[in-house]
């Protein structure tokens, strides 16, 4: 019936399985489509609109014309009850804070560089190997002044010379040519400008004249001078100085030589004459018991050669000078003691104005300079190569700077800094000094590009303490910016400037 039989395997493929993986799908799921659309407005219209100020309805000008007596505008005391205390509680938190301590506003470009805006010349005293003597910056602040003259030694009398003008804010300046050159007939060796009126210069010459020259006339530009009179000096006049007298906004001029003469001027312009009115005389004898050993040997001179003078800006009847020998006096407008010279054929009696004597330097004192920030402060330097901080209430300078190796020809105080000072060398350098460092060495140099020239005389802007006009022995009148580190004040300078004022002298 049945029997075993082997047969071949048979095998069926899936057909489902390849159907499902030949046929794939993808799907992927997300939120739906987010709608973005751009937008942008602008006004269409533009108005412009300007006020003035109009007649005063009836009610603002009731409430201006109100008298202490009738009652206050409606709904003021209200106000001021409600905003006094948040006020009055800002105003004490304010004062608590130091959040700003040290800042200072500063609308101008700041520039911490030293850079020469004008090299002036007048070519005219370069060929005659002139020196640059004095300079002067006028009232304004726009004009400066310079004189020509010799620093060398020897007798320059008959040698004319210049005092030559500026004017740094005209569009046209020249700086190779002087807007004004006036002649001189002798060595020009001092210049002032006036302190209230722009035109005025008072200069001194090698001759012993005094003149001031008026820059606004058309022709004759000398409006007064003194002459070579018995009242006017007889030596070379060292400087020159406007000093205000007692009748408000008017001024005397103050003149010093080599002969020991200090001469107090006052301006007759009717006159074109300059009218002596005080003349003091400074004898080696006497001079106050301050003074050095050394020095009262000298009696035997006849006077003591002015070489430099300043006044103090803060009491009228103070000045300073230094002269030839290195005597570094205060003195007094108002002294009464006659001088023992011989009388001569002055109009006026000569007095004594020495009230104080100084240590003396070893050399001739080339400048001094009241300190404008500071009554008792005042500098000076000379042949020495030094500047000495004095105090007016010790004999010993309350510090000494190493300036130079070579002369010092003028110091004088920033307008702006109360610790900072110029100084112009035999160099030809300006040192800058600011005596809040703790070193000692100078803050700023300007060097000029002559070499072996030296800077003879230097003058601050007093309208724009960062201009510093130099003078130079080629002639040439360096006009330079200084830096804002230099010229601004910084905080608590004037308190360092009183430490160094009250600190006691070696």
């Amino acid at each position: 019936m049945f029997t075993d039989e082997a047969l071949d395997c048979v095998s069926v493929a899936s057909v489902w399985r390849k159907s499902q993986q030949s046929e794939g799908e993808t799907r992927a799921c997300q939120t739906r489509a987010v709608h973005s659309a751009e937008a942008e407005v602008q006004t269409g219209t533009t108005t412009v609109a300007c006020t003035q100020t109009e007649p005063l309805d009836r009610t603002t000008e009731r409430i201006l014309q109100q008298n202490p007596g009738d009652p206050e505008p409606p709904g003021l005391k209200d106000f001021l009850l409600r905003a006094e205390e948040a006020v009055s509680g800002e105003l004490v938190r304010n004062s608590r804070s130091h959040a700003f301590d040290g800042f200072q506003v500063n609308w101008d470009q700041r520039s911490e560089q030293i850079s020469r805006l004008h090299l002036l010349k007048h070519p005219v005293a370069q060929d005659k190997s002139l020196h640059v003597t004095s300079v002067s910056w006028s009232c304004t602040g726009s004009v400066v002044a310079c004189g020509y003259g010799r620093i060398d030694d020897g007798d320059w009398r008959t040698e004319s010379s210049y005092v030559c003008t500026w004017n740094l804010d005209r569009r046209g300046l020249d700086a190779k040519q002087a807007d004004v050159v006036i002649d001189v007939p002798t060595a020009v060796t001092a210049l002032c400008c006036h302190p209230c009126q722009p035109a005025l210069i008072a200069g001194g010459l090698y001759s012993g004249e005094v003149l001031v020259w008026d820059f606004s006339r058309s022709q004759d530009l000398v409006l007064a001078q003194t002459g070579m009179s018995v009242n006017s000096h007889r030596e070379p006049v060292y400087q020159v100085a406007w000093v205000p007298l007692q009748k408000k906004g008017e001024f005397g001029l103050v003149s010093a030589c080599s002969g020991g003469r200090v001469l107090l001027w006052t301006l007759d312009s009717e006159q074109s004459s300059l009218v002596l009115s005080a003349a003091y005389a400074l004898v080696p004898q006497q001079v106050p018991h301050g003074s050095d050993v050394r020095f009262k040997a000298r009696g035997s001179s006849s006077s003591v050669g002015v070489t430099s003078l300043s006044l103090s800006p803060w009491d009228g009847d103070t000045f300073l000078v230094g002269s030839e020998g290195g005597l570094l006096l205060r003195c007094s407008f108002c002294a009464q003691t006659p001088a023992a010279v011989a009388p001569d054929d002055h109009g006026l009696t000569l007095r004594a104005p020495a009230v104080f004597s100084f240590r003396p330097c070893s050399g001739p004192v080339h400048s001094v300079h009241c300190s404008p920030f500071h009554r008792n402060l005042f500098v000076s330097a000379g042949t020495d190569g030094l500047v000495h901080v004095h105090s007016l209430l010790q004999v010993n300078p309350l510090v000494s700077l190493r300036v130079s190796d070579s002369y010092v020809f003028q110091v004088q105080w920033s307008p702006s800094r109360p610790l900072v000072l110029a100084a112009a060398t035999g160099q030809g350098e300006v040192q800058i000094f600011d005596l809040g460092r703790r070193s000692q060495r100078a803050a700023a140099s300007v060097s000029h590009d002559t070499v072996g020239g030296a800077a003879t005389c230097l003058d601050f802007n007093g309208q724009n303490p960062r201009l510093l006009a130099v003078g130079h022995t080629d002639g040439t009148v360096a006009v330079w910016q200084l830096s804002a580190d230099l010229t601004e004040q910084k905080p608590r300078e004037s308190s360092q400037l009183e430490q160094i004022a009250n600190q006691v002298a070696e």
